[in-house]
């Protein structure tokens, strides 16, 4: 049987990268694209902060094409899902069928993907779907992944957790209420090197910022995220 032509929503992350890596296990599927979603306003990766440059680099490295979908800084839902609509009915134009997440355990979101997407006629794969995210970093790191904290809620880490590589001591003492792969958003990380890429994506760490968003739980309070610049280096 023909695999399935698909397109993996790459965040940058170790949870995009670990997915990709089951999938290329799978002769089911044939991963064609790294699509990811990038803030307008900054040229930056969403929630990552991370410049669009090494995408690039990852996916020269990794042998697979990359796109993005612009989004404004703040765009309203109707906004948001607009835009993704638009984008994921070009991606069918090219006759991609699925469409692959790295989401581990959050119902809600995997509910509004498959709802999206299974609207449009395209297919949602969930690689990692509930796995234990303990387990889920070893296995990371035992497969040789290598990754570096880009962003942690302020609510949990200080400024000096940003720009540390992931390695067992650092998950190991990570807060009892903190996920090991900060699946409810408390760490996001650039993963650079592992089983997928043919040479690693090089960087020095640049600057640290603190940054303040509105929270989406309670109206007028805001969320704080210490972010981490990646500099690009030859």
């Amino acid at each position: 049987m023909k695999p399935y032509k698909t397109y993996i929503n790459w965040s940058t992350g170790k949870d995009s990268a670990l997915a990709l890596y089951y999938l290329k296990l799978d002769n089911s599927y044939s991963i064609e694209q790294l699509v990811t979603t990038v803030n307008s306003s900054y040229n930056r990766v969403t929630m990552h902060g991370l410049r669009i440059d090494f995408i690039e680099r990852q996916a020269t490295s990794i042998g697979v094409p990359f796109s993005t979908i612009k989004l404004p800084e703040q765009p309203s839902m109707d906004d948001y899902n607009q835009l993704m609509i638009t984008a994921t009915s070009n991606l069918k134009e090219q006759g991609f069928t699925h469409s692959a997440f790295g989401d581990i355990l959050l119902e809600d979101l995997k509910l509004y993907r498959e709802k999206q997407l299974g609207s449009q006629g395209i297919n949602t794969v969930f690689p990692l779907w509930k796995r234990n995210t303990k387990d889920l970093m070893q296995e990371f790191l035992d497969l040789g992944f290598k990754a570096v904290i880009v962003c942690a809620n302020a609510n949990y880490f200080s400024e000096d957790f940003v720009g540390r590589i992931i390695d067992e001591d650092l998950i190991a003492n990570l807060p009892d209420t903190v996920d090991p792969c900060g699946e409810n958003g408390e760490f996001h990380t650039f993963c650079f090197d592992g089983p997928i890429f043919k040479t690693p994506v090089n960087f020095e760490i640049g600057e640290k910022t603190y940054r303040e968003y509105p929270s989406p739980d309670s109206a007028g309070t805001l969320s704080g995220f210490w972010f981490c610049d990646l500099l690009p280096m030859a």
